[in-house]
């Protein structure tokens, strides 16, 4: 039994000591999704599977376990005014995951990823019809920054063919050589991300309560695998354009590992990261840890990569993601301070509704 003492010393232990095992955690868990993500890339990339498809035999199981998990049906009956709105998370969800399979498959995992940071422009035009006009300024610039940094992705920059920073002819990439994409091409994965960040302020503002957010969580990715289920009937149906490798083996480790740690696990450990790491995730601190994890699987899965390239797009988003959250940012910072301040760094934290 601990005594008095103990007790407070341990509660007077700087604050960066007990958030280093979540931000560890935190670390593998995003390194264990953009790895599901180059599995799943590969798989389709080779295979020629139709993206609806796969995504729903994903999704599928996935939303069992969330509904065995949760059992939203237990505890506190859920109101309409909080099951509707999840329904319709739902339809945006299934949208999503639609854009970003095809987005995946049409740019690489690169842009892919990067491109889910978009959600943050959503934060511009909250500050456009919310905020003052000194911060709409400083948010339509890292707006700009963004798309210039979405554009040069697009131009190949983070490529060893394409790159301005690479002085190799040639690239020893096991993966075919990357094609120059336009802003057309990148809008699919652009506005995938910003249906992301729209479908986590809806979730936001249904409940603040992580229990409840976690019951709703799992009717929302139920509901998206019915909006889903029609899809991919009528795209089996109408017939998927690529069958010309019916061969391939199917890929265990890329569905499983799309199942729990692409959809299950990073939800848990996201939601996690907003309560007491105070790191949402569109935001800079977020992106410098996907970064660091798409370098060691660019290099492991010897994709045509250049890192120069990839680090000067990775600053740009960067300090675009940093200009357009400046307001949200001012106020968790305000609200932590304070919640310190009282002594109450272990509670939760009810996080801005602002995008993320």
């Amino acid at each position: 039994m601990m005594s008095p003492k103990q007790i407070s010393d341990d509660r007077g232990s700087p604050p960066h000591l007990r958030q280093t095992p979540l931000q560890i955690i935190h670390i593998i868990a995003n390194f264990m999704r953009i790895w599901s993500i180059y599995s799943m890339y590969r798989y389709l990339s080779q295979t020629g599977a139709s993206v609806v498809l796969v995504l729903l035999a994903c999704l599928a199981p996935a939303s069992i376990l969330f509904l065995v998990l949760q059992k939203p049906w237990k505890g506190r009956p859920l109101s309409n005014t909080q099951v509707v709105p999840s329904v319709i998370n739902g339809g945006i969800t299934a949208l999503y995951f639609i854009l970003w399979g095809k987005g995946l498959k049409s740019c690489g995992p690169v842009r892919a990823i990067l491109a889910e940071y978009s959600g943050a422009v959503l934060g511009v035009l909250s500050a456009v019809l919310y905020g003052r006009k000194s911060h709409v300024w400083k948010k339509i610039g890292g707006l700009i920054a963004m798309l210039a940094s979405f554009h040069l992705l697009s131009q190949g920059w983070a490529t060893a063919t394409y790159s301005p920073f690479s002085w190799e002819g040639s690239t020893d990439s096991e993966a075919q050589t990357e094609q120059l994409l336009g802003l057309k091409e990148m809008s699919i994965p652009i506005f995938a991300g910003i249906l992301s960040a729209l479908r986590r302020v809806i979730a936001r503002r249904v409940s603040l309560k992580n229990q409840l957010k976690r019951r709703l969580h799992a009717i929302t990715i139920a509901s998206a695998t019915c909006f889903l289920f029609p899809v991919a009937m009528w795209d089996m149906i109408i017939g998927s354009p690529s069958g010309s490798s019916p061969e391939m083996p199917f890929s265990t480790w890329a569905f499983f590992s799309t199942i729990f740690f692409g959809i299950i696990l990073i939800f848990y450990i996201d939601s996690i990261a907003e309560e007491r790491l105070h790191m949402v995730f569109s935001s800079p601190r977020h992106l410098m840890v996907a970064g660091g994890c798409i370098i060691v699987m660019e290099i492991v899965y010897k994709m045509d990569f250049s890192l120069l390239g990839f680090t000067v797009c990775c600053l740009i988003l960067g300090f675009g993601i940093y200009e357009a959250t400046s307001l949200e940012r001012a106020r968790k910072d305000s609200l932590r301070n304070s919640d310190l301040s009282n002594g109450e760094l272990g509670d939760d934290i009810q996080m801005s509704s602002l995008p993320t």
